[in-house]
């Protein structure tokens, strides 16, 4: 039965304390759902920031876009909104902060003497074709720098806004220089207005692999986060319909509630399942070592217990079954030179 007294079309229900803040202070009468997103530009120095993490594969990321307007409850990068002085919880959602130098940014950064390239991941924090990009555009426009100056991109998203591009993924993708990763958790529409409520459908997104497919741009999948007693039971399915769809790969994550997402999705889950929340909880709970969270390097993607092993050979047989003989391409970095070639440039 789900708990009615909830705001609709958001992942937070409150904002949740700034881990920095020594003082706080939030009107209990306080009506988040007449809190209009609002968007602020900032000026970073750098777009580009360089991966240390050492269980993550790639070197490079960007992010357009500070806060996600997609609610997914369980986001790891909430968290990175109080260094701004915000909440990680209706902060993040609201209150959006954008980076319309970031093109500028990143031709600066292909033009340094000193930089070798090595595939760029766009997005890795938050979302780059959030909705937010139907305004502002950003997105497209570190796309075609990327293009212009022909060095490889991977796109991470949970939005069919990608489709949008089209006119600048193909040419990318015919020199082996973009590849497109969607974010696929769950395929049952109900809990995916739940989970992750402003993204596309299920069926959208599988519809989106299609047509990538279709046009040669190479797709992965990320069933991410799997969250026991939620979506535990779904990654076959998920697997196959994107197999069948065109996918040449697929990753996957086991939820972990760290720092300031934890209060945010307990009181996610209490609010739409009320009457599995504690299950579900105690369910991540025995993945974590009796924790909600893990920061440990390695172990934080592994899990550990019975529920996280039985998770892995699930997708141990969906990679057998339905992704036999596929391989995922390595994209290309040899014809980046540092300087830009003006007859790939679409728009000035």
């Amino acid at each position: 039965m789900q708990n009615e007294n909830f705001i609709k079309g958001q992942g937070a229900q409150r904002n949740v304390v700034n881990r920095f803040d020594r003082y706080t202070y939030e009107p209990e009468d306080e009506d988040f759902e007449t809190v209009k997103t609002s968007f602020t530009e900032v000026f970073p120095k750098t777009i580009v920031n360089q991966v240390k993490s050492q269980d993550l594969p790639m070197e490079y990321s960007m992010n357009p876009y500070q806060g996600c307007e997609h609610g997914c409850s369980y986001c790891f990068a909430r968290p990175t909104h109080e260094y701004w002085g915000y909440s990680a919880g209706i902060d993040f959602e609201r209150k959006i902060m954008v980076k319309k130098n970031a093109p500028e940014l990143l031709e600066k950064f292909f033009q340094k003497r000193s930089y070798k390239a090595a595939p760029i991941l766009l997005s890795g924090n938050t979302d780059c074709y959030q909705p937010a990009e139907r305004q502002f555009e950003i997105t497209r426009k570190l796309l075609q720098v990327c293009l212009d100056y022909r060095h490889p991109v991977n796109i991470l998203t949970k939005n069919t806004m990608v489709l949008r591009d089209l006119d600048i993924l193909k040419p990318m993708a015919e020199q082996n220089l973009v590849s497109v990763s969607l974010s696929i958790p769950t395929i049952n529409e109900e809990l995916r207005r739940k989970m992750e409520p402003r993204t596309s459908s299920g069926k959208n997104k599988l519809k989106a692999v299609e047509i990538l497919s279709q046009n040669n741009i190479p797709v992965h999948v990320m069933v991410a986060p799997v969250i026991p007693g939620l979506n535990s039971d779904e990654p076959l399915n998920i697997l196959k319909s994107i197999s069948d769809a065109g996918a040449l790969g697929f990753g996957y994550t086991l939820v972990r509630l760290n720092n300031t997402v934890e209060p945010v999705f307990v009181n996610w889950i209490e609010s739409h399942f009320p009457d599995r929340a504690q299950k579900v909880l105690n369910l991540i709970r025995s993945m974590r070592g009796g924790k909600l969270g893990d920061k440990r390097y390695f172990e934080r993607q592994k899990g550990e217990g019975n529920i996280a092993e039985m998770i892995h050979t699930t997708f141990k047989i969906g990679k057998k079954k339905f992704f036999e003989g596929k391989e995922f391409p390595a994209l290309s970095t040899s014809n980046f030179t540092g300087t830009r070639d003006q007859q790939l440039r679409l728009f000035d």
